[in-house]
């Protein structure tokens, strides 16, 4: 194991772009390739402790905004407090619709921005990789991720209004690296639920290729608008147990094996500036 995982936040303000499906099903990937997942669900929503099966999130004993709710009133949480033990190999800190009230304690908190990666720090050398799925805004939810985060994956569908939204996202990437976290990169942009038939996807596409491909990598692999994928939902299950031949399934396998690459081409980067 390394010495410390990968954080990676799954952001984009828009809702419906499959950040909870990417990060369930990139978490299970990457569990299947032995690695050790922290999945963190960051949306009041829950629509990820949902999608692996915890059906009443607000029954559940310790959510994520408890464990804030004690770090901003500076009790000690003890290491494992509220991770849950899913069936695929991946571990779970919920979330429930109490979080939305946590985004209004934040904002006269000290150092609002940094609380989530105040216990994220000390989960960091328990596992290999930990993913944040967060809320379908900018608010200071979505910021505590990326100041926790080392890196962030945007799924963007390819769409008039989703490719105009990505400029404003971008640009608070760059705020969040100018004033909290100047480590914090973009791993990349991911297009989601494409319908290769129809032109509009298509163009899309290739424009955000074109735009933005130059400085910031556009994954090869791109995830395809499918019945089953929205099924796994109500499931409680990944898409490898779902449709494990599927289209779907081969495409967050071949996602994981970008995701992977990289951090293990960026690993190979930084141990040689080191020598």
């Amino acid at each position: 194991m390394q010495d410390k995982a990968l954080i990676t936040a799954i952001t984009n303000q828009k809702g419906g772009v499959l950040k909870s499906t990417t990060a369930e099903n990139l978490g299970i990937c990457l569990a299947r390739q032995g690695k050790k997942v922290l999945l963190v669900d960051m949306d009041p929503q829950a629509s990820l402790t949902i999608a692996l099966g915890w059906r009443n999130p607000d029954e559940l004993p310790v959510k994520i905004s408890d464990i804030m709710a004690q770090i901003l009133q500076d009790q000690p949480v003890p290491l494992k407090e509220g991770i849950l033990h899913h069936a695929e190999g991946v571990d779970l800190l919920p979330a429930d619709i109490t979080l939305s009230g946590m985004e209004v304690s934040l904002v006269n908190a000290m150092s609002r921005e940094t609380i989530l990666k105040q216990h994220l720090q000390n989960l960091r050398k328990e596992y290999d990789h930990i993913l944040i799925d967060t809320s379908p805004s900018l608010g200071m939810l979505t910021i505590n991720a990326m100041a926790a985060a080392d890196q962030v994956i945007i799924p963007v569908q390819p769409n008039y209004l989703s490719a105009k939204g990505l400029e404003q996202l971008l640009g608070t990437i760059s705020r969040v690296r100018r004033q909290i976290n100047p480590k914090l990169r973009i791993e990349g942009i991911l297009l989601t639920l494409v319908d290769a038939r129809t032109v509009n996807a298509r163009e899309i596409s290739n424009l955000i290729r074109e735009t933005y491909g130059s400085r910031i990598k556009v994954y090869d692999t791109v995830i395809p608008r499918s019945v089953k994928a929205a099924e796994i939902s109500a499931e409680g299950k990944s898409i490898f147990l779902h449709d494990p031949k599927g289209k779907v399934a081969e495409a967050y396998t071949n996602l994981t094996e970008e995701v992977m690459q990289r951090a293990e081409k960026r690993r190979r980067h930084q141990l040689e500036q080191l020598r």
